[in-house]
């Protein structure tokens, strides 16, 4: 089984020495009350919720995202904004787009950070990211601290590990994450600095799941056993797990932030 784990490392940002959730970003809260929901029942070991109203914030507060968000802040939960760095074409979003979104994610939803969904991974673009995670973490700056979240979705170069709290080293399905190995760069940083997003995670495999997070260094996970369906991975994390009472039960006291 390929794993790599520094030693000594913990949770610390976390809370907790062990896994904790992360929610990439459920379905609108009018289709999926019942996901939302769950997110602010107590004890959910929580390290994150991404709120994506429209692709983004879209052009006007939500009522139902503002109750959701809202819900979860009460619960202790953190929310992070979806910051999408592509467009659908695959092109690269302008910079101001990306801070116009930022403020109103802040202004509406009041998030304590943002995920940078299909962030590059390569070096010659870690200029630019790191410009843009200056300015994000200056637009929160009067907020409650600033998290931020690369969404990679595949280990990327090592200096991304200095411009944001966590990198997503993995996004995808469970037939490639049971022989994925992680790279030798990541066993010099904790676990809180990675998360790992699986889907089609069959039940039976869930616990062999858990292990490759940990023995890969991972201290945030999302896992499913939903499918893409041909129409792109982000849809398998839309719904709820089947198992989801199974890996609340498995990860243990909530750990929400």
């Amino acid at each position: 089984m390929p794993h790599l784990t520094a030693a000594g490392a913990d949770l610390s940002a976390t809370g907790a020495e062990r896994l904790g959730i992360g929610i990439p970003g459920y379905a609108h809260p009018l289709l999926a009350p019942v996901e939302w929901a769950e997110l602010a029942r107590p004890g959910t070991p929580l390290h994150w919720a991404v709120l994506n109203v429209a692709d983004g914030p879209g052009y006007r507060p939500d009522p139902y995202c503002l109750k959701a968000a809202g819900a979860l802040r009460d619960a202790g939960v953190r929310v992070l904004g979806h910051l999408a760095m592509r467009d659908a074409s695959g092109a690269a979003r302008p910079f101001g787009d990306l801070v116009s979104d930022a403020h109103r994610y802040l202004d509406w939803y009041h998030v304590a950070g943002y995920l940078l969904d299909s962030c590059p991974t390569e070096r010659e673009d870690l200029a630019e990211v790191r410009r843009l995670t200056a300015t994000l973490e200056t637009v929160l700056d009067a907020a409650d601290g600033c998290h931020l979240v690369l969404g990679h979705g595949a280990h990327p170069y090592p200096g991304y590990a200095e411009i944001a709290d966590q990198l997503v080293t993995f996004s995808g399905p469970w037939t490639e994450y049971r022989w994925s190995q992680a790279d030798p760069w990541t066993a010099d940083h904790p676990p809180e600095r990675f998360a790992h997003l699986v889907h089609g995670v069959p039940r039976t495999h869930l616990e062999e799941a858990m292990r490759i997070a940990r023995w890969q260094g991972a201290g945030t996970i999302f896992f499913t056993d939903r499918i893409s369906e041909g129409v792109g991975q982000s849809a398998a994390f839309t719904a709820l797990p089947g198992y989801w009472d199974e890996i609340v039960s498995q990860i243990g006291p909530g750990v929400s932030e």
